[in-house]
């Protein structure tokens, strides 16, 4: 693919200092939200991170952090310890077999490549690699992301806790088995736009009753930003929490009924479950 290390020479100290150095194989939305999580937690200095991509139309705005780029993938690998692979699903066997020969007994390769298991990375890669896989979301980007992750069978509990030391500036980061990872997908990758689509709905419903709507849109977030943060703060049931709320015979009671006579649970459970099914079949295009 052609193309050195943009923006100065790489400093030659970098191969034998201890620091932690950073590559990134794809530099699209998902791996910007997490560099950004990750330069945001002062985790890795901008400069310890390189990313790769065909063209300059993402890796501008990684130029504009301070990261370093480049068009050759197997340079990423070449400068780099921790390898984070983020291509696109289709893309992602041609590039394993463009980097295998890089790929040494010190690396470790952590795929956010959706729909691809750890068995298939393993199997496109040198036997020794270590391999991780993660599943993060959007909200990375702000450092209120949720990630899980799971470890392949050369990867210790060295490179999980090195993971999720980096990935908790991201957000909640929780290591599960692998068959979790798919529903993770449905709950919490696409589940972010079922929140913005509620919040979208519950904004609506103030303006239909006379509130500007940009007021509305700030008070509907903040009201799910509360929500969320009382149950994590709180550890109580979601049941407990929405019980609290309700006097006998008030405002919030009345339009509870409203939602389940429009079947909300039973609505949402049905799109965690359509999003999971989807991301099985992903798995096995």
């Amino acid at each position: 693919r052609g193309g050195g290390v943009a923006e100065g020479a790489w400093p030659r100290a970098a191969m034998e200092a201890p620091e932690l150095w950073v590559g990134f194989v794809g530099a699209g939305r998902m791996a910007g939200g997490l560099v950004r999580g990750l330069l945001q937690a002062g985790k890795v200095p901008a400069s310890n991170i390189l990313a790769s991509a065909p063209s300059d139309k993402n890796l501008d705005a990684w130029r504009e952090l301070g990261c370093r780029t480049t068009h050759c993938n197997l340079e990423v690998v070449h400068r780099s310890t921790l390898v984070f692979l983020a291509t696109k699903p289709h893309i992602l066997p041609g590039v394993l077999e463009e980097i295998r020969p890089a790929v040494g007994s010190h690396h470790i390769v952590v795929s956010l490549v959706a729909g691809v298991t750890i068995q298939t990375l393993q199997r496109l890669l040198p036997p020794w690699t270590k391999v991780l896989r993660i599943m993060p979301n959007l909200p990375c980007v702000v450092q209120a992301g949720a990630m899980v992750f799971s470890r392949g069978s050369n990867a210790g509990d060295e490179e999980a806790v090195l993971l999720k030391s980096l990935l908790s500036s991201c957000g909640l980061c929780e290591e599960v088995p692998e068959s979790y990872i798919d529903i993770h997908t449905g709950l919490s990758g696409s589940g972010v736009a079922y929140v913005y689509l509620f919040a979208e709905a519950l904004a609506e419903g103030a303006v239909k009753m006379g509130m500007p709507g940009a007021l509305a849109s700030r008070i509907a977030a903040q009201t799910l930003l509360g929500a969320a943060k009382m149950l994590l703060e709180t550890g109580e049931h979601p049941a407990k929490l929405r019980g609290d709320v309700c006097t006998p015979g008030g405002t919030t009671i009345y339009a509870l009924h409203q939602l389940e006579k429009g079947a909300l649970r039973a609505t949402v459970m049905d799109a965690v479950e359509a999003a999971t099914n989807r991301a099985c079949d992903m798995a096995k295009d």
